[in-house]
């Protein structure tokens, strides 16, 4: 049992949209993420999405509305509700989903997610 530094993690790593698993949680994986651009459309069937952001401001568009989220906000999307994350500035997110979803909700187009 330790404490986790988000911030430190952060600073391990420069790639964007590569998820990095920082902890374990009830079989979820909690993430940091650096985010910039846009990332593609996905969604996720069988479980919901959690964004928070711990840095930056990061627009989560849906079919038909954009919720956008700055620093300390977070949004959940729904399973099976199509989705992309787009960060017109470099941001932090802390992702929480069950260990092993595939971060673009297709396993031949995901990232490996490494332990940091």
């Amino acid at each position: 049992m330790k404490k986790i530094d988000l911030a430190e993690k952060l600073e391990t790593f420069d790639e964007h949209w590569a998820p990095r698993i920082v902890g374990q949680y009830n079989g979820n994986d909690l993430m940091v993420v650096k985010v910039l651009g846009e990332f593609v459309w996905h969604d996720h069937e069988e479980t919901d999405d959690l964004f928070l952001v711990l840095k930056g401001e990061v627009d989560i568009e849906l079919r038909g509305e954009t919720i956008t989220l700055r620093e300390g906000q977070m949004f959940v999307v729904p399973a099976g509700v199509e989705h992309r994350p787009v960060a017109r500035k470099e941001a932090h997110l802390l992702i929480i989903e069950p260990s092993g979803t595939p971060n673009t909700g297709d396993e031949a187009t995901a990232v490996i997610k490494e332990h940091i």
